[in-house]
């Protein structure tokens, strides 16, 4: 049946466009392919914001899927390797600016414009690739989805070796440049307020009295380490391109 179905969407179907996208990304044409439409379609696109017209239930059942699968590929190539590193192995994959990077790479950026009437932010395609991969679970299963994302996302756009001496704790970096060059650092709650029915920390870097940055999120030390890259590049320590963008 699902044969019928990938047929179908790839010379028949109202969007057989984004079938078309979709088959060199993916390897084959979805049978289902609503739900790969509804992977690309963020809420800030429409004014009724409920659930089953964007991708947020999807990103929400793929970042469990790829947090599964990158920890058992994790589990699997380092054998002798203790819970700590590989628990910080598998948040530098997975985290919010690596997805964004492997979905830019990918060119999820075209099928996010092509389906969204809103300004593109690189979380968007973060946001999109878990979603994928949320669709692609719901289409193929696990077995499938495994593939896809050791096949097409970590072995083309990871370099996992690279990553294992990468440091991405902010706050240490920072702290770490304060302490060669002579100066002090402290973190400052600028805010505490609801978003979403949820509450949200604003918080500012304090270096040598000046403050040099500010970040929001839901997770106060999540907003530091965010307020601390943010620094970072202020002082001309780390790029602006690497700089990691606020949830939406």
């Amino acid at each position: 049946m699902k044969f019928i179905f990938r047929i179908y969407n790839r010379y028949f179907a109202k969007d057989k466009d984004l079938a078309a996208r979709l088959r060199p990304l993916l390897g084959f044409t979805p049978a289902n392919l609503v739900v790969f439409k509804l992977a690309f379609s963020h809420k800030s696109t429409f004014t009724d914001k409920t659930y089953s017209n964007n991708n947020e239930r999807l990103e929400y059942l793929g970042d469990a899927v790829l947090g599964t699968v990158v920890a058992e590929y994790l589990f699997k190539k380092y054998p002798n390797s203790d819970e700590g590193f590989l628990t910080k192995m598998r948040s530098k994959i997975v985290k919010r600016q690596s997805l964004n990077k492997i979905a830019d790479k990918m060119g999820l950026d075209e099928i996010l414009a092509e389906y969204n009437n809103t300004r593109l932010s690189r979380s968007m395609l973060g946001n999109a690739m878990e979603a994928l991969v949320g669709a692609i679970y719901l289409e193929c299963g696990y077995r499938a989805t495994k593939n896809f994302v050791i096949r097409k996302m970590l072995m083309n756009h990871v370099n996992v070796h690279e990553l294992e001496s990468y440091d991405d704790n902010y706050k240490s970096q920072l702290l770490e440049w304060c302490q060669k060059n002579g100066q002090t650092v402290t973190y400052k709650l600028l805010a505490r307020y609801k978003f979403e029915k949820r509450d949200r920390f604003k918080v500012a870097v304090i270096v040598d009295g000046e403050k040099i940055s500010t970040a929001d999120d839901f997770n106060k030390k999540s907003a530091e380490q965010m307020a601390s890259e943010r620094a970072l590049v202020a002082l001309g320590i780390i790029l602006e391109e690497d700089l990691e963008e606020p949830e939406d």
